[in-house]
């Protein structure tokens, strides 16, 4: 695979200009080119450059309002509904987490809601926002039906990411990112583009038998991690996503895919202040962590990604996807 080096401004412009010339107004198309740069500055391409194309399609099959104009309500103090207006995710979520934060430090704990938005991003951006705010933060999402329940063969689950945040006071937070199916689909997409086999557990072909190819899974269905417990955190996830929203639940938007967009669907966020509800901490966490990080091998969640992060320069992007997106930049 070839590569050209961008910074990440030009990322960020690149996929900005991209999306402006094919549906989006100024403030959605900045706020999902936001979300693209980081995702290429921390190393996560499955989340960055890579999704553009799909955000075109969707723009351009008119199954996402470029234009959406999302609002936040609050529903009781504790509880905040934000209305996606038919758009992507990002400037939602950049609209409703600051009166989620706000409702958290205020009360100890507060949930929000997303509904009729198209997410397609990683979730650490969101719950980030809320350890920057000395809060920790849960999200979860889910997607069109791709992953079969444990023992079974037809999908019914998104690959139903969970991320997590935990704040500390002189150190970068605790991030967890991670889909409830053994592989997020846009790592088999790209085990897929660069020819090479996936895990075993990873998913089954169509015909229901297991396979390494990543090309075959995506023909079939994707697998949870871990067994029944991967399983049971899916349907947790479902059911947080959507029963708790009333937003669509996956297998019901499983067809808006196809282009090789997102899908419609609906992402809860839970937001905690830790120091509201422990009545003060007196650096018990920090304790707890340094005795974490200690252990031979161990390793606190985020801390790769957030490694990546602090390397300056310009970032490899593949060449090949640079020439598509030069191609959708022009509309």
């Amino acid at each position: 695979m070839t590569t050209e080096r961008l910074s990440l401004a030009a990322i960020r412009e690149l996929a900005e200009t991209v999306l402006a010339a094919n549906g989006c107004d100024p403030s959605n198309a900045a706020a999902v080119a936001r979300t693209v740069a980081a995702a290429e500055r921390d190393g996560a391409t499955s989340h960055g450059l890579f999704r553009i194309p799909g955000y075109v399609a969707a723009l351009r099959n008119w199954r996402v309002n470029g234009a959406a104009a999302p609002s936040a309500e609050a529903v009781t103090p504790a509880f905040l509904r934000v209305n996606g207006d038919g758009g992507f995710a990002p400037l939602a979520l950049e609209r409703g987490i600051p009166a989620l934060a706000d409702a958290a430090k205020s009360l100890g704990v507060a949930a929000m809601t997303m509904t009729d938005c198209y997410h397609f991003a990683a979730l650490w951006p969101e719950t980030e926002a809320l350890a920057a705010e000395h809060l920790a933060g849960i999200a979860c999402v889910n997607y069109g039906a791709v992953v079969a329940p444990h023992g079974g063969s037809e999908a019914i689950f998104g690959t139903n990411p969970i991320a997590f945040a935990w704040p500390r006071p002189d150190a970068e937070p605790v991030v967890a990112d991670l889909a409830t199916a053994a592989m997020a689909q846009g790592e088999i997409q790209l085990a897929a583009q660069a020819g090479r086999a996936v895990p075993a557990g990873t998913g089954v072909d169509a015909a229901g038998q297991p396979t390494t190819d990543p090309a075959a899974i995506l023909a079939g269905t994707q697998l949870p991690f871990g067994g029944h417990k991967g399983s049971a955190i899916a349907l947790l996830v479902e059911l947080l996503a959507a029963a708790a929203t009333g937003d669509a639940f996956s297998h019901e938007v499983a067809g808006d895919s196809a282009d090789g967009g997102p899908t419609r669907g609906g992402e809860f966020i839970l937001a905690l202040a830790p120091a509201v509800l422990a009545g003060g901490d007196s650096g018990r966490t920090e304790t707890f962590f340094r005795r974490f990080e200690a252990i031979p091998g161990a390793r606190l969640p985020g801390s790769r990604r957030q490694q990546r992060r602090r390397e300056p320069g310009p970032r490899a992007v593949d060449s090949t996807l640079l020439a598509r997106l030069r191609e959708l930049a022009r509309g």
